[in-house]
C-alpha cells in the first residue's frame, strides 16, 4: 500500500504542469483568493464592489458622505466534464509501461486543454454586451486595422491596459509579421502577451459531445451556429475563469476490484463567464457563420 501511495504522489502532480503548458487560456485563470467557494457543489460566490464618486468638500460640514456597497453574485459552474480509462496490467507491461504511463499526459495535452480553451472562448463570445465584429481579414493591413480598432475601443471604454491579452490565429499573426515591423509591433505592444491559437479551438460557439449514445469519441466541435474566430482581445479582469474542482484519479490493479488493470479517471469542474459590468473588456473578431 505504501508503494502505491508514493507512486500516486509522484505521478499526479505532473498533470498540472502539462495543463499549464498546453492550455492557452491558463493566463486568464482568476486568483483563488477572490473567489469564495459556494455552498452548493456547482456554485461560486463572486464579490462585487460599487463606490460613489467624489462630492464637494464643505469647509464647515467637511466631506460629502459616501457609501461603499459590497455584494456577492452567485454563479453556477458551467463546465463539468470527465473520463475514465482502463489499461490492462499486461498491456502496460508489454508496451514498456507506455500504455498507462503516457496516458494521463497525452489526455491532458491533446483532449482536455483544447476543449477548455474552446469552451472558454465560446462562452465569452456568448455573453451579452461584449463586442463581436464579423469581418474578413485577408491581409496584414486589414488585420492591423482590426486590432487597432479593438485597442481604441477598449481605451475609450477605460479598460485597463494592464493584463490585456491578444489571442489570434497563427495565420493572421503571420500576416502581421510580413508587414513593416515597427507598424505592427506598436499595436501588438499594447497587449501583455500575444498568444497564438490554432483555429481548431477558436470558435464563437462549440458543441460538447456526451461521450455516449453515438458520441462515444467525446470531445467537442464547432457548433452549427458558430463561426471561426479571427482574434479575441481579453482583459483578464473581465472574465470569471476558475477551476473549482480538478480531480485526477489513479487506481492500481491491486486496488481495482473489477479487473487486473490500471484505471485513470479525470474530472474538471469550473466556470467561464464574464462580469456583467466588465463586458467592454472582451472584443471578438470572427468570420461569418459557415465561412
Amino acid at each position: 500500500m505504501a508503494n502505491t501511495m508514493n507512486l500516486a504522489k509522484k505521478f499526479i502532480p505532473m498533470l498540472d504542469e502539462v495543463y499549464q503548458s498546453a492550455c492557452l487560456t491558463a493566463v486568464l485563470d482568476g486568483s483563488s483568493e477572490l473567489v469564495q467557494q459556494g455552498a452548493n457543489a456547482n456554485e461560486l460566490i463572486i464579490p462585487k464592489m460599487e463606490l460613489q464618486g467624489l462630492g464637494d468638500y464643505d469647509r464647515n460640514e467637511g466631506y460629502a458622505k459616501g457609501d461603499v456597497t459590497l455584494t456577492s453574485e452567485t454563479v453556477k459552474c458551467n463546465f463539468d466534464r470527465g473520463r475514465m480509462f482502463s489499461v490492462d496490467r499486461m498491456d502496460d507491461q508489454e508496451t514498456a509501461n507506455i500504455a498507462f504511463g503516457r496516458l494521463a499526459g497525452e489526455f491532458i495535452r491533446t483532449k482536455v486543454a483544447p476543449e477548455l480553451d474552446a469552451f472558454r472562448f465560446s462562452s465569452y463570445c456568448k455573453k451579452s454586451g461584449i463586442t463581436k465584429v464579423e469581418e474578413t481579414l485577408s491581409d496584414g493591413e486589414s488585420v492591423l486595422k482590426a486590432i487597432r480598432k479593438a485597442v481604441v475601443q477598449m481605451d475609450e471604454a477605460e479598460v485597463p491596459a494592464e493584463e490585456r491579452y491578444l489571442f489570434i490565429t497563427p495565420t493572421l499573426h503571420g500576416l502581421l509579421e510580413d508587414m513593416n515591423l515597427d507598424t505592427s509591433k506598436a499595436v501588438l505592444n499594447r497587449f501583455a502577451e500575444v498568444i497564438l491559437v490554432p483555429h481548431t479551438r477558436f470558435y464563437t460557439a462549440v458543441k460538447q459531445k456526451t461521450g455516449k449514445d453515438g458520441e462515444e469519441q467525446g470531445g467537442f466541435e464547432k457548433d452549427t451556429s458558430g463561426a471561426e474566430l479571427n482574434f479575441m482581445a481579453i482583459h483578464k479582469g473581465a472574465v470569471i475563469q476558475f477551476e473549482k474542482h480538478v480531480s485526477p484519479k489513479v487506481i492500481t490493479p491491486e486496488n481495482n476490484p473489477d479487473a487486473d488493470a490500471y484505471k485513470f479517471g479525470y474530472r474538471n469542474v469550473g466556470i467561464a463567464d464574464v462580469y456583467e459590468n466588465k463586458v467592454k473588456g472582451i472584443y471578438a473578431s470572427h468570420k461569418s457563420v459557415g465561412g
